[in-house]
């Protein structure tokens, strides 16, 4: 296996100091900025392009999954299609509320894709990702992807309408309680990798740590499909439940800005799922690393896709308890189990062999699914057994008919 492969020129570092050499002396002071404003030109359109070919990609695999064509008119295999939602949304009226808090609703579409493109900023493509290494990248990541919260209360909020106000409320109850499970399911690799920094994560990877802790992995992919409010956990924004919920008084470019960071979630998601459990840029020469992550991100988000072909949408209820008693006590076990394992297999330097790696892959598959058919039986069981139909006095079914 290969070590991680420079970025090259995409590193902040390495434009600063072109920007120094070919700018005129009285201008050097401002290599930072252009270098930071250049980064950020690439990272936005980059991030906008892949996820306008994702949303044609994702309807024809969800047309091909449930037995239809998908999208078919506008361009070859209907490639165009993306373009066309982009006219449309832009040539649609912008109506806002009259009664709508403006700054909030306006906001709201901005602040919710911003944290999805901040965190493009610490994945790690190579030794210096796009903006540098940060040495607490996974905390930056978590704190980030948090304030979706704040967009989805915002837009309810300024909506100025009851129906998307429980929406947003809903989606919030929702969010804050599987950001918990979602960042306990980290803690355990950061015991393995005993370090905040994402390139420091995927360089202690020997084994891939989704082998090492399968558990860790299924509760944090579990928690990031809810934080997305992708299927089986879209329900605050179900078109059957409160008229679409917190999105339901946009339209025009804003209504696109909402979706844009929907569909960006999930390659974001993918990335992080990557560095996290999947090596990262590590793989097999001759292929480039940066070659075999982007294989990897898109083996995430196609299983991602093919959930939500395939499961059916919970209730609130569901969801919530799903979190609560589920994914939270599933996140403990793990934490405990790799927290034990790391005291027993480590030598005298903190250093973990890669033979006592896979004999921890072993021991923690079978706990995993141990505890996942566990928690299967708790959770699901009751919902087996179907209640005996009672005829209410009331619906005077047994009457005659005169």
């Amino acid at each position: 296996m290969h070590e991680i492969q420079t970025a090259g020129i995409l590193d902040f570092g390495s434009l600063e100091r072109f920007f120094q050499r070919v700018l005129p002396d009285s201008l050097d002071r401002f290599a930072f900025f252009i270098a930071a404003f250049t980064l950020a030109f690439i990272v936005i359109n980059v991030m906008v392009q892949t996820t306008a070919v994702y949303t044609w990609f994702e309807r024809r695999v969800l047309g091909r999954f449930q037995g239809r064509l998908g999208p078919n008119r506008w361009g070859p295999f209907g490639m165009l299609q993306p373009i066309a939602d982009l006219i449309k949304l832009m040539t649609k009226e912008d109506m806002v509320p009259k009664i709508a808090d403006r700054w909030s609703f306006n906001l709201a579409p901005i602040i919710l894709v911003f944290p999805t493109l901040l965190v493009v900023a610490v994945i790690p493509f190579g030794p210096d990702s796009f903006l540098g290494r940060l040495n607490i990248g996974i905390l930056f990541v978590l704190g980030v992807t948090s304030v979706n919260t704040i967009a989805i209360f915002m837009a309810g909020w300024g909506s100025a309408n009851k129906y998307a106000m429980l929406g947003a409320m809903r989606g919030v109850a929702m969010l804050v309680s599987y950001e918990v499970p979602m960042a306990l399911g980290v803690v355990g690799v950061l015991i393995l990798s005993g370090s905040l920094a994402m390139s420091d994560i995927v360089i202690q990877q020997n084994v891939p740590f989704l082998i090492v802790q399968p558990l860790g992995f299924l509760i944090f992919i579990a928690a990031a499909s809810a934080e997305m409010s992708r299927t089986p956990f879209d329900q605050i924004e179900a078109e059957s439940e409160l008229g679409s919920g917190y999105n339901t008084e946009y339209s025009s470019m804003k209504f696109g800005m909402l979706f844009l960071g929907e569909f960006m979630a999930p390659l974001v998601t993918g990335m992080i799922v990557t560095t996290l459990f999947l090596s990262g840029t590590r793989g097999f020469d001759p292929i480039p690393g940066q070659v075999w992550f982007v294989g990897k991100t898109f083996a995430v988000v196609f299983a991602l896709l093919w959930v939500r072909a395939t499961w059916p949408r919970l209730r609130v209820d569901q969801i919530m308890a799903f979190a609560w008693k589920g994914l939270f006590g599933m996140a403990l076990v793990n934490i405990f189990l790799i927290a034990v394992e790391v005291a027993v297999f480590q030598d005298d330097a903190g250093k973990i062999s890669t033979n006592s790696l896979w004999i921890m892959s072993a021991i923690n598959w079978a706990i995993a699914i141990g505890v996942i058919v566990a928690v299967a039986n708790i959770l699901g069981q009751p919902n087996l057994e179907r209640p005996t139909p009672v005829p209410s006095p009331l619906a005077n079914m047994y009457a005659e008919a005169d």
